[in-house]
């Protein structure tokens, strides 16, 4: 995903087709590495091909794509007592106040 998401980045920085250098370089950029064989399949499934119709058919695949909805069931019912009570939280403790160490001196004398 980081190497499609690093070639689209360089295709919305104005490159209208990235090099493996560009993709690089945007990777480099934000202490992220790809392995060469990721990023020359990338270039090889996209090379010739527009950016922006392949969008679109994707758009078009995924609107087949059943995204769940309806409206779901209703709230269960009450739970049956009998279980076992949940136990205490233990209070937190009181944070002590430091105490003044003696520095052999009054400030105040």
């Amino acid at each position: 995903m980081k190497v499609v998401a690093a070639y689209l980045l360089a295709v919305l920085g104005g490159k209208t087709s990235p090099s493996a250098a560009d993709i690089t370089s945007i990777l480099d950029s934000v202490g992220a590495s790809a392995d060469d064989a990721s990023i020359s399949k990338l270039l090889s499934e996209l090379e010739g091909k527009d950016l922006a119709e392949l969008m679109a058919e994707g758009t078009a695949k995924l609107a087949s794509v059943p995204s769940g909805g309806g409206g779901g069931g209703g709230g269960g019912g009450g739970g049956g007592g009998g279980g076992a009570a949940a136990a205490p939280e233990p209070e937190p403790e009181p944070e002590e106040e430091e105490e003044e160490e003696d520095m052999g001196f009054s400030l105040f004398d």
